[in-house]
């Protein structure tokens, strides 16, 4: 099955690009041959190191270039998860699937759900909407990522959009005391909104947002909360 897909958008790729006097047409050919061989979701530069592991040598523009063309006309979408690097993967026609990503390791997951798409067009439906396209990610932590995970971490070792419940406080009767005054206590369940690279940590507690530096982050101990969905 899978062979005969390729094949076509090999046949496909040709009929178009030819026909549309792209330049470089073999050299283009390369990228999407390499392109098809893999079910990653690739960067342009990952593109070019696959590339080269093949003994092709393009130049990593002509390479971001071919990329662009290739979605322009339908062989390949583009991404950019979490807001991060722009990704590109294979687009097979009448197919349609979502993604799920690991916050922590980067996993990509692809999954279908049919039950969920009929939902989705009802639900547009029920609002008077006629649904063209839609695109579902949802962010966590997977599998392997939450059985190396420690059952009790610093705050500041948490990520965005997770949801975790106050065990303890390290540090001194300063510390403990700071954050009793921020309205912070132990047994509270905290909405991580944001924690990006050195920068302060932004939680949500009992409806209020609390601006912690990294240090203060540290001497809180949270656990992942275990009565949620």
């Amino acid at each position: 099955m899978q062979f005969r897909i390729h094949k076509q958008e090999k046949e496909q790729f040709i009929k178009l690009f030819r026909h549309d006097n792209v330049d470089r047409f073999e050299d283009r050919f390369k990228v999407l041959e390499a392109f098809l061989k893999t079910e990653q979701h690739l960067t342009a530069d990952e593109m070019t190191s696959l590339l080269g592991t093949e003994g092709i040598d393009l130049e990593p523009e002509f390479i971001r270039d071919t990329l662009k063309l290739m979605c322009r006309y339908g062989f390949a979408d583009k991404n950019r998860f979490n807001n991060g690097e722009l990704r590109y993967e294979h687009r097979h026609l009448g197919q349609h699937h979502d993604h799920m990503i690991c916050t922590k390791c980067g996993l990509i997951f692809e999954f279908e759900n049919h039950r969920l798409e009929q939902l989705q067009a009802q639900i547009a439906g029920d609002h008077g909407f006629h649904l063209l396209q839609h695109k579902m990610e949802l962010y966590g932590i997977c599998t392997d990522c939450l059985k190396e995970r420690a059952l009790l971490m610093p705050l500041v070792s948490a990520k965005q959009g997770e949801r975790l419940v106050v065990k303890a406080f390290r540090g001194g009767a300063k510390s403990r005391m700071r954050l009793l005054t921020m309205g912070l206590r132990i047994g509270d369940k905290v909405d991580i909104i944001s924690n990006i690279n050195q920068g302060r940590v932004v939680v949500a507690a009992d409806f209020k947002r609390l601006v912690l530096g990294r240090g203060l982050a540290e001497k809180i101990m949270v656990q992942q909360q275990t009565d949620d969905i």
